[in-house]
């Protein structure tokens, strides 16, 4: 081990084991069994990083809330998609064990419906889809100054957009998310409206958490998405309908 570790609680209560290791150190501890007093483990042998998170309930429930949203999203969107939990991400070569674990990963789009296709086919063939293609979507609720680089490592690994809702402890009802285009070799560039769910923005993800939160059913989670992507069609369709004026010269 190359340092000593650090511990720290992140903003919305999560405490997190944060260690620099060389690779061969990362590689060996990837075979331990950390499921028992970790629920989120980054084991990345090419940053040196070790973290071990204990997520909060805060932290737990917004992730639950954000896979909702986004299932609801694609299907409001008209778009195929595939949640994929928190996988283990890591690029070809790197020891097993090791990689990266989002709070959250989709497909989406075409992907998706390719995913369903080689799930078709059997659990063999839907393996080597995940081995091969890495998630479209990736999100995540709770990021500190210990996951410097993180973001670069996802687009690395071929996953095409990055969501982060923020939050505190101290003010849970406050959000706000970012939404990253990522791409390899490429700087994360911050973007208006997401990509792989076409005009989403994190303006109306961040007022439809609390709509999809507490929806008692999947019609009433559809329900608050649904409005907030009307609405903005609606607005858009009055734009166009009323177009630039014009001055009437004499």
């Amino acid at each position: 081990m190359s340092e000593s570790g650090t511990t720290f609680v992140g903003p919305l209560g999560s405490t997190i084991h944060f260690l620099r290791a060389d690779p061969e150190t990362v590689a060996a501890v990837a075979g331990l069994d950390w499921n028992d007093s970790f629920r989120r483990v980054c084991l990345d042998p090419v940053r040196g990083v070790i973290t071990l998170m204990a997520p909060s309930r805060l932290h737990e429930d917004l992730g639950v809330v954000f896979e909702d949203l986004v299932e609801v999203a694609a299907d409001v969107l008209s778009r195929t998609a595939k949640r994929l939990g928190s996988p283990r991400l890591r690029p070809e070569g790197d020891p097993p064990g090791t990689g990266m674990e989002p709070d959250c990963a989709f497909y989406i789009g075409e992907t998706a419906a390719s995913y369903f296709d080689a799930l078709a086919e059997g659990a063999e063939a839907a393996e080597a889809f995940l081995e091969r293609n890495a998630p479209d979507l990736v999100a995540e609720v709770e990021i500190t100054h210990a996951d410097r680089g993180k973001i670069e490592r996802y687009a690395d690994l071929g996953v095409k957009e990055f969501w982060h809702l923020r939050g505190r402890k101290d003010d849970s009802a406050v959000l706000r998310a970012d939404f990253f285009a990522l791409e390899r070799g490429v700087a994360p560039q911050a973007v208006p409206a997401s990509e792989v769910l076409p005009g989403l923005t994190p303006e109306e993800v961040c007022e439809a958490v609390n709509g999809v939160r507490l929806g008692r059913s999947y019609r009433e989670r559809r329900e608050a998405v649904a409005w907030i992507v009307r609405r903005r069609e609606e607005a858009s369709f009055r734009v166009r309908e009323e177009g630039p004026g014009y001055e009437v010269r004499r």
